[in-house]
């Protein structure tokens, strides 16, 4: 996970920000989703912006909690890889940390959002290098 976030703020040239992110159940994502956005329902993603706040001399911007339970099960429903599933979320997440809006953006935090899963995924994941040929 540090490598996707670490990845992710630095292909969103906010490198030098950190974050925090929490993996919950179902029954506490409901919660808080409940609390914070008056939905009552669990949600895969949340995502607490802590405004200008500054933690050990470097901006924090906040904190993402991801239900991994409701992920594999969006996972499996989408034909993804549940590990795919958490980064996008992650990746998700950090978006909204940074300040965008998919509900109300028409579209650009979503090209924003696939533009940083290839980036992230090519940085926290490289290619395994080739095997070189034997004598």
């Amino acid at each position: 996970m540090e490598t996707v976030c670490r990845a992710t703020l630095e292909s969103a040239d906010k490198a030098e920000g950190m974050l925090t992110v929490v993996f919950v159940g179902p029954r506490k994502m409901r919660a808080l989703n409940r609390r914070y956005r008056n939905r009552d329902c669990a949600t895969d993603v949340l995502s607490f912006s802590y405004g200008e706040e500054i933690v050990e001399g470097r901006p924090c911007l906040g904190e993402v909690v991801i239900a991994p339970h409701i992920a594999w099960e969006n996972a499996e429903q989408f034909g993804q890889e549940p590990a795919s599933e958490v980064v996008r979320l992650l990746v998700h997440g950090i978006l909204h940390l940074l300040g965008h809006d998919h509900e109300s953006d028409g579209g650009e935090m979503n090209r924003i959002q696939r533009r940083l899963l290839r980036a992230v995924r090519t940085r926290a994941f490289p290619a395994p290098a080739k095997p070189r040929a034997g004598p």
